[in-house]
């Protein structure tokens, strides 16, 4: 006599075995809540110090414009090949989002003509939500 049961050897699995779906969602949740941060400081810029605390905006809504120390303009971390693709790439963000924040992160030892630029590129385009990056004083 058998103890085992009598069923056949080649049943299909009636239920989905959920917990390596889990174990990935978690991985994958931990992998972009350690690289969202890096991405907001993708170009080694010197800030100033200083500043007021800023309210923070929704991150939808904010777009990053940087200069570097020798005058080169970035969009969103995508470098552009001068002020009038940057004022294209502005007014073209600002046509699909008219709640954009443009924060402007310049180095502290580069020429205040960059980042003026970038202010008088958005007063043209009628952006007027900006934010000026600086370090935190406290640090």
């Amino acid at each position: 006599m058998r103890r085992f049961s009598q069923r056949n050897q080649l049943v299909t699995l009636n239920e989905i075995n959920v917990t390596p779906l889990l174990d990935l969602a978690f991985v994958l949740l931990i992998i972009f809540i350690i690289t969202t941060p890096l991405l907001d400081n993708s170009i080694p810029l010197t800030l100033p110090a200083g500043g007021a605390r800023r309210q923070n905006p929704e991150a939808k809504d904010v777009v990053l414009a940087e200069v570097n120390v020798a005058g080169v303009y970035f969009f969103r971390g995508r470098r552009m090949d001068g002020p009038a693709a940057m004022e294209k790439a502005l007014r073209d963000e600002y046509l699909r989002n008219p709640n954009m924040v443009v924060r402007i992160r310049a180095d502290a030892d580069g020429k205040f003509r960059h980042p003026a630029g970038i202010l008088e590129m958005c007063r043209k385009n009628g952006i007027t939500r900006f934010d000026i990056a600086t370090e935190s004083e406290h640090r």
